[in-house]
């Protein structure tokens, strides 16, 4: 990102120039943030069927995540009612606080039990049930 971008936008979210058009900032930051998009997008395609690699990119979007909000979003928090209003009101309007939902085991256990045979009288086995321990 261009250093001119960056100032204006730390400039907008201290509320140094708040002006009505919000949709300036995103503006700035959409070309980015759509080659990022794009970027993880093609990797999780890269990954398809791997379901480990596919683990990995969701827990580093998780944690990139995590470490923007509890570093650079926290200390970018409005410091006037103005900034925090235009904050709110953005929120209420574009979708509210993001979130990375997790998986539900319950979720998991369902596909698991639909994967499994109708002649078996058990889940998918254990890798113990496959694999004879290995002398020690």
């Amino acid at each position: 990102m261009k250093d001119s971008v960056k100032v204006e936008l730390i400039k907008r979210s201290k509320g140094d120039g708040v002006n009505s058009d919000q949709n300036l900032e995103l503006g700035l930051l959409k070309p980015e943030l759509q080659a990022i998009a794009t970027s993880v997008r093609a990797l999780a395609q890269t990954c398809q069927g791997d379901t480990l690699a596919l683990l990995a990119l969701l827990r580093a979007l998780e944690s990139w995540h995590r470490e923007i909000r509890d570093t650079v979003f926290q200390a970018s928090l409005p410091d006037n009612r103005q900034a925090l209003y235009a904050l709110l009101k953005d929120m209420e309007e574009e979708g509210g606080w993001p979130y990375i939902e997790r998986m539900k085991v319950r979720s998991l256990l369902e596909k698991l039990s639909a994967a499994e045979s109708p002649n078996s009288s058990h889940p998918l086995p254990l890798e113990s049930e496959t694999h004879p321990p290995q002398p020690g």
